[in-house]
């Protein structure tokens, strides 16, 4: 076989190669395309609010005061619900934790259109500042102060002594404990001095220093009271000793600021 036609068949084996390459290379690039306009197409279904609209909700927890309306107020409030995929697991949980009476929240997603939504409630310990309650961790929360079903401790203070003044409230009531007695309301006010009301309506002043000392001094006024105990109006326990008594009229029709105080050492 001559050179030129050895070179002829050469040319014919690459001029075949390459059109061989050439076929795949064309139907590789038809495969890729199909596969990414399927998958844009899935995609775009998918996100697609008609298509899988987040449609059902589960509502999971021990709750007393959340319903799932609640929860169906909070995510309509949202100013786009979005659709299985596109919407945001974190936006749903902030939503629900703005829900009065809600501590935590936990929600994930179920497909293909179902959210589910775990909560955890505030447990009420006390009634805070006359609006608002403290859960048992001193924790301020809103909710509606008509619906507990139980009575609960009034406790007042400046901002950021919640937790102070719930502590304060479970040490003292501790102590008068051992009379009969609770507090319902407990105050402490601006210049940091204490209040304290008891449930048969005698008040109490404390002052700002040695709370515990002069409490534990009522105690032991209150028993040498007996009877008395019932004509008493306040005691005024801010002395270094001692207590100065205020006493209910002893006629019906006088003010209460004709009450005069006696010392009591």
């Amino acid at each position: 076989m001559t050179e030129t036609s050895e070179s002829s068949v050469e040319q014919t084996r690459r001029a075949s190669s390459l059109s061989r390459h050439g076929v795949g290379a064309v139907f590789l690039l038809a495969v890729i395309t199909v596969i990414g306009s399927t998958l844009y197409s899935t995609v775009s279904w998918m996100w697609d609010d008609q298509r899988l609209p987040l449609s059902k909700i589960v509502l999971q927890g021990e709750l007393t005061h959340v319903s799932a309306q609640d929860v169906q107020h909070a995510f309509a409030n949202l100013e786009h619900i979005g659709t299985f995929m596109s919407q945001d697991i974190n936006v749903l949980q902030h939503s629900v934790e703005q829900i009065p009476w809600v501590s935590q929240a936990s929600v994930r997603k179920q497909w293909p259109d179902t959210v589910k939504v775990f909560l955890t409630e505030h447990k009420a310990s006390a009634i805070w500042n006359g609006i608002d309650m403290l859960d048992t961790n001193g924790v301020v929360f809103s909710g509606d102060v008509s619906a507990m079903e139980e009575q609960k401790v009034k406790l007042y203070g400046p901002k950021g002594t919640e937790q102070i003044v719930l502590q304060t409230y479970r040490n003292s009531n501790g102590q008068l404990a051992s009379l009969g007695l609770s507090i319902s309301s407990l105050v402490l006010n601006e210049r940091r001095a204490w209040q304290v009301i008891l449930d048969n309506g005698i008040r109490l002043e404390l002052g700002k220093d040695a709370m515990q000392e002069r409490l534990q001094r009522f105690i032991s006024l209150y028993r040498k009271l007996g009877d008395d105990v019932s004509r008493v109006s306040y005691i005024d326990l801010r002395y270094d000793t001692g207590a100065a008594v205020g006493w209910f009229p002893a006629e019906q029709g006088e003010l209460n600021s004709d009450v005069t105080g006696s010392e009591v050492g």
